[in-house]
């Protein structure tokens, strides 16, 4: 795949982009305490005394948290550190209550690994993982609630947290947005994040730079909590076109944090970035180093479900799907499971167009989720069954999905309700073929002389008089003989 570059007034630059993934551990409870890590609940419901930062209290890590971690990384084919440390990174914030995080910094607990990604042009492409960490996630603060003071909310003080930090492998906003939908894949098929971006459980921090093709890399600016994947790729785009202005009208980028408004589509400055050592990282004290057994690690390897891409890669051999179609069908766990009920006994391509062309556009178009739907994968899989034995057409069949859409009922039934099922009697189709080369003979003389795309004309007169019931082979082939006698 070639490069994205994007053009300045002194000819093409290429951006690079690293992405933070902070995904919440999809845990009962906190990394370092037994209160709720639920969404949600009334201010200040989910705290215990060690998510407030009381003196004296003492973090008990969580067994889940940590198996959690190792599932993910193994999910990215990454290395499991044996040996991780916590460590108390430093900074003030009014809804860090201890003035400090609990992070992992110079022992994290998951090292190198990669992801393959799906581009639309059907290509592929390894982004590098430089480090998975368990962190604590902080409380927030609410500015709007009253005129003159601010709220703290500390409900989500403590949640345990999986940073993921990818090595600055993406050169587009394309490639950002296809590195996120396939890292929320993967924690979604292991079960360790629900990767609902809304609810703040899966958060996007974004660093863009700017360089001359084969320059050295740029000064770097990190976007901070990006909550959606459509956000990441406006939030590139324009950081980036900014970035070029700045250094084609002879200034220079600082490191700086920035936010992404997107109601205006633009970055704006919201302070300057960090080095490590400002954090003054140190080993937490009341935390000893965590040190795994090699049987710990391969009792939860036995555990790992089919991943996206060993899940793509068996759909495209076994059913014979294009790199496109297996993709789509993988990017959800439910998609898949659903096209798996669906395909049993029928032609794959054509039910792989079914759900992704009909079943997603009519949710989609409906506001339903796929576990909302209407029509059942048996159902649907009913239905293809139907159009490939002849029983009813293509064009029938939409008519047939739409009401089963609407009211749930199999396919076969409605078919029979509204007597649907395909006319394939030679007899009968030839009467309607003969009424309509009779009704058009100035139409006839016109396909004869050379106007082959008026057969497409004859066909349609043909369905139309059936009712759509005409089987359309058998149309093509007795109009195409009586045509080519006429």
């Amino acid at each position: 795949m070639a490069h994205a570059l994007l053009k300045g007034e002194t000819g093409d630059w290429e951006i690079v982009i690293g992405l933070e993934i902070h995904a919440q551990v999809l845990t009962k409870s906190k990394l370092f305490s037994g209160a709720s890590a639920d969404f949600g609940g009334a201010p200040n419901a989910h705290v215990s005394p060690v998510d407030a930062g009381m003196p004296g209290m003492l973090p008990v890590i969580n067994k889940k948290c940590v198996e959690s971690a190792v599932k993910t990384g193994l999910g990215l084919n990454a290395q499991i550190n044996k040996y991780s440390v916590f460590e108390r990174k430093n900074y003030f914030y009014p809804d860090l209550p201890q003035g400090y995080q609990i992070s992992q910094y110079a022992h994290p607990i998951v090292g190198n690994g990669e992801i393959e990604i799906d581009l639309a042009d059907g290509s592929s492409k390894i982004v590098g993982i430089e480090r998975l960490h368990l962190e604590q996630d902080a409380g927030k603060s609410l500015h709007d609630q009253h005129p003159t003071k601010s709220y703290l909310d500390l409900n989500r003080s403590g949640n345990p947290l999986m940073e993921i930090v990818s090595k600055p492998d993406m050169n587009s906003a394309e490639e950002a947005a296809a590195y996120v939908t396939k890292i929320r894949a993967i924690l979604r098929y292991l079960g360790t994040c629900d990767g609902n971006m809304d609810e703040g459980s899966m958060r996007c921090d974004v660093n863009v730079s700017v360089r001359k093709p084969g320059a050295a890399l740029g000064t770097r600016c990190e976007i901070k909590n990006v909550n959606s994947i459509r956000f990441v790729a406006q939030a590139i785009e324009c950081e980036a076109k900014r970035q070029i202005e700045v250094i084609e009208g002879g200034d220079k980028i600082v490191q700086e944090t920035r936010l992404f408004d997107t109601k205006a589509g633009t970055t704006r400055a919201m302070r300057s970035k960090e080095e490590a050592h400002d954090y003054r990282y140190f080993p937490d004290p009341d935390l000893l180093p965590l040190k795994l057994e090699q049987d710990f690690i391969d009792a939860i390897k036995k555990t790992l479900p089919e991943l996206p891409d060993a899940k793509k890669y068996r759909f495209m051999k076994d059913y014979g799907l294009s790199v496109a179609d297996a993709s789509t069908l993988i990017s959800e766990k439910s998609r898949a499971d659903y096209f798996e009920a669906a395909v049993k006994g029928n032609d794959a391509k054509l039910t792989a167009n079914w759900v992704l062309t009909e079943l997603l556009g009519a949710l989609n178009r409906a506001e339903k989720d796929l576990g909302d739907s209407p029509v059942s994968a048996t159902q649907l899989g009913g239905l293809v069954a139907l159009i490939s034995d002849n029983t009813i057409s293509g064009r029938i069949a939409k008519e047939v999905f739409a009401e089963m859409f609407a009211t749930g009922k199999n396919a076969a039934a409605i078919v029979e309700e509204k007597g649907l099922r395909q006319v394939s009697d030679t007899g009968a189709i030839e009467k309607i073929v003969d009424d309509v080369l009779k009704n058009n003979p100035d139409k006839i003389a016109e396909y004869k002389s050379g106007k082959d795309k008026l057969f497409g004309f004859f066909v349609g007169q043909v369905l139309k008089q059936s009712g759509g019931k005409a089987n359309p082979g058998m149309v093509n082939e007795l109009l195409k003989s009586k045509l080519d006698k006429a």
